[in-house]
């Protein structure tokens, strides 16, 4: 059937052929919600096809459209079109479920040129029509700019289309860029990796495992335990109760048949544990509801195997998809048919010199739909009818388990709790005091996106704190979760650290089925230099056995480690941005310096910075050590390379690749 093509600036014929509009120049058009179009986005909540960021259908001024694509907060949608594309339109504006407070400003930018941009926008002004040529085009990227850490901000690309030429469609920005390993390999001689400074509870069980490299058999062993506690020799592991208050200072070794080392550890018996950041891992990347028992273990034992047990990593976290009914002689959460023996795999993890975390809410479901620490029956029973209208029930119910669930915990052995809802104080505070009456020490982090405005009651009240939302693996939001932050950074310290969120390195699901994390190369150094710099919970979320060589040097760097687990415990801040460099500068226990010099190359500052052109390059920076308060000479250490760098007359220079880091120690020269 001929028709006429609206939207095409010269008349011509068109046919319709499985739903697709096919003109007799050899184009067709292809609807962008017919794209899985979450490979193509950068954002950091739900992008959705046919419906709003909300889930609702898409209004705009109260029209709804039934194609098109609906985004949420800022929003990056990249294409590679390689010229394959003639034309791009669609209509934009603020989705009507929305907030109405909220500015929005949508561009298109093909080569980096902005082909369109929108005057701001506000929940109820007229959709603006996007036509634009692409011919030629070979990258293309769609933005939507709203201010940082504005939530529920919607907004929709409605019946957006391109016009393609024959079948070619749009895909994805390759991530090819060359991995260097830059991490060396440990030595045969032992080397201590583990913190020099732990804390517990009086009269609690303890546990510290001394992490050490080294060729195997290492044999461990401890000076001036206090009193109530041994050390296996063989594992490395610390273990019993310290009833007396008071820091104690122990002298850790790792022997082999290539040497020794030692290390000082402080012991502090007290009220706050917590005293360095959690470093381990943590099921929800890898596996999501699909964790079981089995999974667990063969992630604790990979975790082990690998090594990553050696360089400190300690800690396997379960996540949502644990919970079951309640029973048991406390009346406690149970775990589902999944974990037969929980208490069996939880000593099976402590005997690897390794600690368990588990997951709960104070909502009647959590949000993978389980059960959690409320209900609004009195037993607490979890019905089906619940289960299935997990939405409806994502609220604190009229009777609350915290004490309950707590003791249960810490009679399974449970080292960590990752407490997730929409926070408030009140829920936080009394699972606090649950954790504290429990009988054990348990790392108590609160998830998600806590309120900056009650930051001293999350200090007062718990280990860590999400201060934002769920992280993706993209460079946007790997900015907002981490170099976004500096407001955080004067309530961070040991007891209590801010937490951007789990680590996206390695393979990762994100909502999508298991991929290599979209992150180039650089962006990985700079993800994880940038988390050690602000002493961040360290919880990678790839599956363990399936590290390739690149990602596990990234995790086994023990001098990048050591910044992240610094006693001092002070978070990095950002002192100096320059030239598209941005420098976060770190105070260290010993009187030295952490710094990290970061090509951020001005992103978020322009419309073009958002997106990836395949044509960058790297900068060399020169950084007067003045500028950023550091006076007198400082002998420079490449942390990533672990090689010394001579000392600074005052100057340090490098050259960073585009979203990679430098990441250096300045230690004083006094002599």
């Amino acid at each position: 059937m001929n028709r006429i093509c609206r939207g095409i600036t010269v008349l011509s014929v068109c046919l319709l052929i499985n739903g697709n509009l096919l003109l007799a120049q050899g184009t067709r058009r292809v609807w962008m919600d017919e794209l899985d179009i979450r490979r193509f986005s950068e954002g950091i909540p739900a992008i959705l096809a046919k419906a709003s960021g909300s889930g609702t259908p898409m209004r705009i001024q109260g029209t709804a459209y039934g194609r098109g694509v609906g985004v949420a907060s800022t929003s990056v949608l990249t294409f590679l079109l390689n010229g394959n594309a003639t034309a791009f339109s669609a209509l934009v504006g603020v989705d009507d479920s929305g907030r109405e407070d909220v500015p929005f400003g949508f561009y298109v930018i093909g080569d980096r040129k902005v082909l369109f941009e929108s005057s701001e926008m506000r929940r109820g002004d007229m959709p603006e029509k996007v036509a634009v040529n692409l011919t030629g085009v070979q990258r293309l990227g769609l933005l939507v700019t709203v201010e940082p850490g504005i939530i529920r901000a919607y907004s929709n690309w409605a019946d957006a289309a391109f016009t393609m030429k024959g079948t070619h469609v749009p895909q994805t920005i390759p991530n090819t860029g060359k991995k260097i390993i830059l991490t060396p390999p440990p030595g045969k001689k032992p080397r201590i990796n583990s913190p020099a400074v732990f804390g517990a509870t009086p009269g609690n069980p303890f546990l510290y495992t001394v992490a050490a490299t080294g060729v195997r058999p290492v044999v461990f062993a401890a000076r001036h335990l206090p009193a109530g506690l041994s050390i296996d020799q063989h594992t490395g592991i610390i273990s019993g109760r310290v009833a007396a208050r008071g820091h104690y200072a122990v002298t850790l070794s790792a022997t082999n048949a290539y040497g020794q080392a030692t290390k000082q550890l402080v012991i502090k018996i007290g009220d706050t544990i917590a005293l360095t950041p959690p470093i381990g891992w943590n099921g929800w990347n890898s596996w999501a509801r699909d964790i079981d028992q089995d999974k667990v273990l063969a992630s604790a034992a990979a975790l082990v195997k690998t090594g990553l047990a050696q360089h400190g990593w300690s800690y396997i976290n379960i996540d949502d998809a644990w919970q079951g009914q309640r029973g048991g002689v406390a009346h406690a959460l149970q775990p589902n048919e999944k974990f037969p023996a929980f208490k069996k795999m939880a000593d099976s993890i402590h005997a690897m010199g390794l600690k368990l975390g588990v997951y709960s809410t104070p909502w009647i479901t959590s949000y993978a739909g389980f059960a959690g620490g409320s209900s609004d029956l009195e037993n607490g029973f979890f019905p089906d009818s619940v289960r299935d209208n997990k939405r409806a029930f994502r609220y604190i119910g009229k009777y609350r388990f915290e004490k309950e669930d707590a003791r249960q915990m810490a009679q399974w052995g449970v080292d960590y709790l990752k407490y997730d809802w929409r926070i408030d104080v009140a829920s936080a505070a009394r699972m606090h005091q649950a954790l504290r009456n429990c009988g054990r020490d348990i790392f108590y982090s609160i998830s998600n996106s806590a309120p900056f405005s009650e930051v001293a009651n999350w200090t007062r009240l718990t280990n860590s704190w999400r201060t934002g939302p769920d992280i993706r693996d993209s460079w946007l939001s790997l900015y907002i979760s981490a170099f976004t932050l500096s407001k955080w950074m004067p309530y961070s310290g040991p007891g209590h650290w801010n937490d951007p969120d789990m680590m996206v390195l390695g393979q990762v699901t994100m909502g999508s089925p298991l991929h290599a994390t979209r992150l180039t190369a650089d962006e990985q150094y700079s993800h994880v230099s940038i988390f050690s710099l602000l002493a961040a919970p360290l919880l990678i979320g790839c599956p363990v056995d399936q590290l390739d060589a690149f990602t596990l040097s990234l995790l086994t760097n023990d001098e990048v480690i050591a910044i992240n687990q610094d006693p001092a415990g002070i978070a990095a801040r950002l002192v100096l941005e320059q030239n598209g460099v941005q420098v976060w500068l770190k105070p260290l226990q010993n009187g030295a310096f952490a710094i990290g010099l970061f090509n951020t190359d001005d992103y978020a500052k322009t419309p073009q910075s958002y997106f990836r052109w395949g044509d960058e390059k790297a900068v060399f920076c020169t950084l007067h050590l003045e500028k950023i308060g550091l006076k007198g000479r400082y002998r420079v250490r490449d942390a990533w390379r672990q090689k010394d760098m001579g000392i600074s007359t005052g100057l340090v220079k490098a050259r960073i690749r585009h979203h990679g880091v430098a990441l250096l120690c300045l230690s004083p020269v006094t002599e």
